[in-house]
């Protein structure tokens, strides 16, 4: 079992006064200088875009939180300030992109749900985050957490497929990036079961800090680039 401790301070170059919780904050120069995450682009039925944090996005995002499903495996039942000043930091840095993702649920044949937004996505820079303490992180390696709020999407395979495509557009949007990481919480059956349905390798379960649990999968460019754990 690998425990892991984040180092965190407020007052460090180029961070926020509002600390993101899992940004590492002693990390070699290498990953400090690491450009910010990728936001790649996807076709018909889905768009991806930033958050915008000074519009209705925080208290969209907010809303989803306090959805029974979502409770228990993000456990960010934040209010909407904490939220919007979480999405400001994340946009002020180098580490995280908050995303919102959409989908037109004709492709489903539910035309008259119409397009509407659908899930949360966050993409990160792994070895800036906690899980670069778990594995030999490259500074271009990227990871990703979902929260899908739309029900109706669950047990379609529509997220499934979703995932499958953003790690193959992932990679196709950055040449550097060997790698794309999932870090769920173990107790996230749905997420886990998508990620053995995309083939990702699952490195392991790992304790990150009390009281929570993750499961780490990778996407790799190539098989030479299934990292090794530390």
């Amino acid at each position: 079992m690998i425990k892991v401790t984040t180092e965190r301070s407020s007052t460090l170059m180029n961070r926020t006064p509002y600390v993101l919780e899992r940004e590492l904050a002693d990390v070699p120069d290498a990953v400090r200088n690491a450009p910010a995450p990728v936001v790649p682009a996807f076709e018909y039925p889905f768009d991806l875009r930033v958050v915008d944090p000074e519009g209705v996005d925080p208290e969209t995002i907010t809303e989803w939180m306090h959805r029974p499903h979502l409770l228990e495996t993000w456990e960010q039942a934040w209010p909407s300030e904490q939220r919007r000043l979480n999405c400001r930091a994340q946009l002020a840095g180098t580490y995280s992109r908050p995303c919102i993702l959409s989908f037109d649920f004709a492709a489903i044949d539910l035309p008259e749900l119409g397009r509407r937004e659908v899930a949360y996505i966050e993409l990160y820079r792994a070895a800036k985050d906690e899980i670069g303490q778990l594995y030999h992180a490259d500074p271009h390696d990227m990871g990703f957490h979902i929260a899908t709020a739309d029900l109706n999407l669950i047990g379609r395979g529509v997220m499934s497929g979703w995932v499958g495509q953003l790690g193959r557009n992932i990679l196709a949007a950055e040449p550097e990036c060997r790698r794309v990481m999932g870090d769920p919480d173990h107790r996230n059956t749905a997420i886990r079961k998508t990620f053995e349905k995309n083939s990702w390798p699952h490195l392991g379960d790992f304790d990150v800090r009390p009281g929570r649990r993750i499961s780490l999968y990778t996407f790799p460019r190539d098989p030479s680039d299934i990292p090794a754990g530390r």
